[in-house]
């Protein structure tokens, strides 16, 4: 097919917004070329394609370039139409954007506030993190996936509650992920993790372990030194 020639992912390889692009191109089965970057010295390449921010995921089709990883997956749902990741049904379409962004502007940042502080922040982060995920253990209500009996948008964008949540609760002897609280959400991880298009790109945990490790002691260095 013509919207199959000159897919581009620039990405980084531990990003968990890199990561939900990645996940979408291989369900929906397009071939694309990657370009890892490195996010600390960032190419030319990457701050032509992406002037505004600077930041990976650019999806580049056909030269021209996409930011943004929420906004990538809507421009794949929308150009490559099999396999949809949205519903088709307007208002369950505008829930699932709903949960996505909940995903990622509540939990994701609670869960890195937490990994990167200390003392009352740190508790303040655990929790604020396990209230977002009895909201989102709600929503699962019984099924396989956000998006039902197959991995859908909201799916991927909380992906990083399966694999990386687990590495910031192991980096700083943290529990959010109780599974006799959130048995739903234990099982969609189960689901989620056990994908073959989701296993086969998932980062290498001590890798995983080793560079969250070392940010977290930069970031936390920076905020001492900023008081």
């Amino acid at each position: 097919m013509e919207e199959n020639q000159g897919v581009k992912l620039l990405g980084f390889w531990v990003s968990p917004y890199v990561l939900r692009v990645k996940w979408a191109l291989k369900l929906k089965g397009i071939e694309y070329e990657y370009i890892e970057e490195d996010v600390f010295n960032k190419s030319p390449l990457l701050l032509k394609l992406n002037p505004v921010k600077g930041q990976v995921p650019v999806l580049v089709h056909d030269g021209k370039p996409i930011p943004e990883s929420i906004v990538i997956l809507e421009y794949i749902d929308e150009v490559w139409k099999h396999s949809p990741l949205l519903p088709q049904d307007p208002y369950e379409r505008a829930n699932s954007r709903f949960w996505a962004k909940f995903a990622a502007e509540k939990l994701q940042a609670y869960a890195w506030e937490a990994l990167c502080s200390r003392g009352e922040d740190h508790e303040r982060a655990i929790n604020a993190s396990m209230e977002a995920l009895e909201k989102m253990e709600k929503e699962l209500n019984g099924k396989k996936f956000f998006g039902g009996d197959k991995i859908g948008f909201v799916d991927l964008v909380a992906g990083f509650i399966s694999y990386q949540l687990p590495v910031y609760e192991e980096i700083v002897s943290m529990k959010i992920l109780d599974s006799s609280k959130f048995p739903a959400i234990t099982n969609w991880i189960n689901n989620f993790l056990n994908h073959p298009l989701i296993k086969e790109e998932l980062p290498p945990k001590h890798k995983m372990l080793a560079y969250f490790s070392n940010r977290r002691n930069v970031i936390l260095v920076q905020n001492s030194s900023n008081k």
